[in-house]
């Protein structure tokens, strides 16, 4: 019998179910797209047993995210998702605020190591809703098959001037490694990480957009604390002399050599996104050696997928959403 939407009792399993917007309050300010491409605009008393639901691990209750490597997902992206996406819109001066708390259970073990998206889920983002609609973070969390331990990173994608075909991503590790470490055949991983986060292991971030700059603190018991900023109305990478050297060994080679308008994105809405977004696919890597993952997905069978370890989950304890705030 599953737990999914009930809670433990002293005298056993409750027959009452616990929503997730009753652990997570804030789900009236946000929709949700699942893995088998249902939307839902209104999360009150929302559930669904396969993608989005409660459990509870000890004395805590969680909200599950679930999604597969393939089913139903945006006209946008190959990738599956069961992912909140914020219902205000923003600019980076007028700014939000996004925090969670959460631990990965699962992610794909189907995948090409060579792939950087191979084995990973996006677990929190801002997303523009303007322009090329691209992300100017996005928080990952990747663990290679056999290995306990995974890696935290979040990763900045560039505002593109001219074709978005050219746009790439600038990945910065918070613990373990950055994207751009992948593995020299398909099933020949690097080392574990030595401070890496382990499936099943609490770590909590911030994201705090004031005035156009954006705020990051990580935190994980046992773990050095982390904090980074960066701009989002002011470029970084707007010549051919700014790429990254990670950039020009992962993009570079699949013709994505991009620049920034100079404005980053000054003046774009954007919106929050949490959950779980699988970042691995079925889409052979020949296409896209960053991208396009080469996973086993049971031609699409979301049940096949789930017991076969094709899939990722991610559980939130907490979580909130609102406006920017003055750095502290």
């Amino acid at each position: 019998m599953s737990n999914a939407g009930y809670f433990l009792a002293n005298d056993g399993l409750s027959k009452k179910t616990v929503y997730p917007h009753e652990v997570i309050p804030f789900m009236d300010k946000f929709k949700i797209l699942m893995g088998n491409g249902t939307h839902v605009e209104d999360l009150t008393k929302f559930e669904h047993e396969d993608f989005f639901y409660t459990v509870i691990d000890g004395t805590r209750r969680w909200v599950v995210y679930k999604t597969p490597n393939s089913g139903i997902t945006s006209k946008n992206s190959s990738n599956t998702r069961t992912e909140l996406h914020e219902k205000r819109e923003w600019t980076p001066k007028e700014g939000g605020n996004l925090t969670g708390t959460c631990k990965v259970m699962h992610v794909s073990t189907s995948g090409d190591a060579r792939v950087a998206a191979s084995y990973s889920v996006v677990v929190g983002q801002i997303h523009s809703g303007d322009g090329h609609e691209n992300e100017p973070l996005k928080i990952f969390y990747k663990k290679f098959p056999g290995q306990s331990k995974g890696s935290v990173f979040w990763n900045y994608e560039i505002n593109t001037e001219g074709s978005n075909s050219k746009r790439w991503d600038y990945s910065t590790a918070v613990w373990g490694y950055d994207m751009s470490v992948i593995g020299n055949g398909k099933n020949d991983y690097p080392t574990e990480p030595e401070d890496g986060i382990e499936l099943g292991e609490e770590f909590s971030y911030e994201v705090n957009v004031y005035k156009g700059i954006m705020y990051l603190t990580f935190k994980s018991e046992d773990h050095e604390t982390k904090t980074f900023t960066k701009n989002l109305m002011v470029s970084e990478y707007a010549n051919k002399s700014d790429l990254p050297a990670q950039v020009k060994k992962l993009f570079v080679p699949i013709g994505q050599d991009g620049i920034e308008r100079a404005t980053a994105y000054k003046g774009e809405l954007g919106y929050f996104k949490q959950g779980a977004y699988n970042q691995t696919n079925g889409k052979s890597p020949e296409t896209n050696m960053v991208w396009c993952a080469g996973a086993e997905t049971y031609g699409g069978d979301i049940q096949k997928q789930y017991e076969n370890g094709c899939y990722t989950e991610v559980w939130f304890r907490e979580a909130t959403v609102g406006p920017g705030m003055p750095p502290k």
